[in-house]
């Protein structure tokens, strides 16, 4: 149930500001000067009392949040979050991560129920069942049909996935972390770190990555390697079709150079290895030829840089875009959208000075 009570919501919010700081409450007694005792702020979390304005001031300031975002009382859950075994974060870096998701995911969720946008998500692959990694062409091919994404390369992934009712949230965060993908409420999201960005195509199978493992999650009892080589295989068929990639690789191939391999990365914004494991997976090309690429990308250097580049954009500004209509359409107070964005007020009145 959502928190009601000012003291709930302060208590709720006072808690998760900390948790996005890395802070203990003792850090945030410190940190205040005196102001406030440990024992207080342990009472303020607990919903029992609420500060008066110059702690609560102090508190905000310490914690670099505004005033408003302690009673916002909007709320979502994030459940049955999958973050990658190879994630190298601490405990309380990954505490801090999934507050700052949630605080977005929060965001997101409150315009589109202001702007009358709370459908929930729809499964696009209704009653299958999955048992073997190989059927992950078939589920991507569902979804494709789903969707409406035709035979091409996908031009978006982000773009697409948040067309398609997924909500993605991008994070300040260390190389060891990719990211993570749950649910808001009735919601999928995913969570990528934003040192993606430097690599595009990597972005673009992450995200696809963590998709896949939230739309097979009800149709199937795979786990551990299989269940990863589903979702790799799911998202290597979800960016490009079969038979658009057979056609494009040229069939069966004994060899293949690397010049042939850059064109296709600058064309489907896939990695050159995620192109060469998606040639394995339609069995184009055999395991001897497939062990040699990856001892050659090995001694080459390329699972650091990898030749060739991909020039496509990989970024939706949905959120953005259904604050400034709120606002333009004066749903919402110009106050509340730069709330909503978190940024200065200064800065959300003259981007939308242009418009009104």
């Amino acid at each position: 149930m959502k928190p009601q009570d000012p003291k709930e919501i302060f208590g709720r919010r006072l808690s998760q500001a900390r948790r996005m700081r890395g802070m203990s409450l003792r850090a945030v007694a410190e940190a205040i000067g005196g102001k406030v005792s440990y024992n207080a702020l342990h009472r303020y979390e607990r919903g029992e009392m609420m500060p008066g304005d110059e702690v609560l001031i102090s508190v905000a300031d310490v914690l670099d949040k505004p005033l408003d975002f302690f009673f916002r009382p909007f709320t979502v859950e994030l459940s049955e979050l999958r973050f990658r075994k190879t994630t190298g974060l601490g405990a309380k870096s990954e505490d801090a991560v999934k507050e700052l998701a949630t605080d977005f995911f929060e965001r997101y969720c409150e315009i589109e129920q202001i702007l009358g946008l709370h459908s929930c998500f729809r499964d696009p692959l209704s009653r299958v069942k999955y048992t073997r990694p190989e059927e992950a062409e078939e589920a991507a091919d569902k979804v494709r049909a789903h969707w409406k994404l035709g035979e091409n390369p996908l031009p978006n992934v982000t773009e697409t996935l948040e067309i398609n009712g997924f909500k993605i949230f991008e994070v300040e965060a260390p190389e060891s972390f990719d990211g993570f993908s749950g649910w808001a409420d009735c919601h999928p999201v995913i969570v990528l770190a934003k040192w993606l960005n430097n690599d595009i195509p990597r972005k673009r199978f992450t995200a696809l990555h963590e998709a896949a493992h939230l739309l097979v999650a009800p149709h199937t009892d795979l786990d551990g390697k299989e269940l990863e080589s589903f979702c790799n295989h799911f998202a290597g068929a979800l960016l490009i079709p079969a038979e658009v990639f057979t056609a494009d690789f040229g069939g069966f191939r004994h060899r293949i150079s690397l010049e042939e391999l850059i064109d296709l990365k600058r064309r489907y914004g896939m990695s050159i290895a995620a192109i060469m494991h998606r040639a394995h997976d339609l069995k184009l090309i055999d395991d001897s030829t497939n062990r040699q690429f990856w001892i050659i990308r090995r001694k080459k250097g390329w699972d650091r840089v990898e030749p060739g580049e991909y020039l496509g954009a990989e970024h939706s500004s949905r959120f953005e875009q259904l604050v400034l209509r709120a606002t333009a359409e004066e749903q919402i107070s110009f106050d509340k959208g730069a709330s909503l964005l978190n940024v200065p007020l200064v800065d959300f009145r003259q981007t939308l000075s242009e418009f009104l």
